[in-house]
């Protein structure tokens, strides 16, 4: 059979056209715009401070600055660093001369303290000298270790001490502790007008012992002064 030259042409227009229909082009691509993330933000750092040291100024600011001062020297033999306790040995016995002293809140708590009969002599209630000497009767100043509650045969329930200095550090083998004393009783003061003396040391209100040796522990310091 013979094509004839229109066919040809018509049907080779169809096989273009449908060539054409048969792969349309693609879309096109859209690109979304991306937006950046914010730039960091930063927030000023915080400062916590603390609150002030002894803000009803019980403590007279010389003995203050000499037991912070204490605290730096003997460091090795202090690792407790929340509280700390003073002693004011310029203070008549009759007044809250003991001071527990909060480094992390700041408070200060006064009880009562005797001292030795040979810093007193005439039982005046203020203690004019001081020794480290054993039989001496004394109270010794500076800075002392607290070595954890104990007991003894004559005294009863204790805090025993370590002297750190050259001024008191026979404490142990003056048996220089801290105790409860009757003369060391709200009712010894209201009848005699001052406290009792004691052989040197740091005696305390029966009711105010416990407390203490709940509380002073192992490696706190005690610094005394006059």
């Amino acid at each position: 059979m013979r094509l004839s030259r229109r066919g040809i042409i018509l049907g080779g227009s169809a096989m273009l056209a449908g060539c054409a229909t048969a792969s349309p082009p693609p879309p096109p691509i859209t690109v979304a715009a991306v937006t950046p993330p914010p730039p960091p933000t930063y927030t000023a750092a915080v400062q916590i401070v603390p609150p002030p040291l002894d803000p009803q100024r019980l403590v007279r600011p010389e003995l203050m600055s000499r037991a912070m001062a204490a605290l730096d020297i003997h460091h090795e033999r202090l690792p407790l660093r929340d509280r700390m306790y003073l002693v004011d040995f310029q203070k008549f016995s009759g007044e809250q001369r003991l001071y527990e002293v909060d480094l992390i809140g700041g408070r200060v708590t006064a009880l009562r303290t005797s001292h030795g009969r040979g810093s007193d002599p005439e039982h005046s209630g203020f203690a004019r000298r001081f020794s480290n000497e054993p039989e001496s009767h004394m109270s010794s100043v500076g800075a002392y270790a607290t070595a954890g509650p104990s007991w003894g045969s004559q005294q009863g329930p204790n805090v025993l001490l370590d002297g750190l200095e050259y001024s008191n550090n026979l404490a142990r083998d003056r048996a220089i502790i801290i105790h409860g004393a009757d003369y060391a009783d709200p009712e010894f003061l209201a009848r005699e007008g001052k406290l009792g003396r004691s052989y040197g040391c740091f005696s305390t209100a029966h009711t105010d012992l416990p407390m203490l040796r709940e509380r002073m522990g192992h490696g706190r310091l005690l610094f005394a002064a006059a």
